[in-house]
């Protein structure tokens, strides 16, 4: 049975009426709408934390979806998984992927930015390299200019982080 017919979440529950109601009346394709259904259980999966389940549906709602900027989301969707399972190279393999097909997810870039400043930058640090970790931290603060480029007003703490650091030109 699908996810989408189990899920007891009222907002999960809701979203799926909608979306059923939305996949009826809006002209698609039938591959278009299976992909959906899949990236919508993906991400219902995704919720609860369910991520080898997630990964399964995304990877087929990328088999079977065509369009560029909808494959952006479910490779950004794969890429946070990675991210939560702390694997942090794929996560940015996979958000790099998002961006060549949509380059105005500044979601993508902060997370690409966090990777870089807290995961690598940070441990570089702890690791007493000091030279590195300026590499990274430098990394991380293009992505969050590309990431605050986008949607002004919005990272807060990285525009902040920025400013003291003196990298916001």
């Amino acid at each position: 049975m699908p996810r989408s017919r189990i899920n007891g979440n009222f907002i999960d529950k809701t979203f799926s009426i909608v979306a059923n109601i939305l996949l009826r009346i809006i002209p698609t394709t039938s591959g278009e709408k299976e992909a959906f259904t899949y990236y919508r259980d993906g991400m219902s999966a995704q919720s609860e934390g369910n991520y080898a389940e997630a990964l399964q549906n995304y990877y087929e709602a990328m088999r079977l979806e065509i369009d560029p900027y909808d494959r952006s989301y479910i490779l950004y969707n794969i890429g946070l998984i990675h991210t939560s399972n702390g694997e942090h190279t794929k996560a940015l393999e996979y958000y790099f992927r998002a961006l060549e097909r949509n380059p105005f997810l500044p979601q993508a870039f902060n997370n690409m930015a966090v990777i870089c400043h807290y995961d690598r930058g940070e441990e570089a640090i702890r690791q007493g390299d000091s030279e590195i970790a300026e590499a990274w931290f430098d990394q991380a603060a293009e992505y969050w200019k590309q990431a605050i480029a986008l949607t002004p007003g919005s990272y807060i703490e990285a525009h902040n982080w920025l400013k003291i650091t003196r990298r916001f030109e």
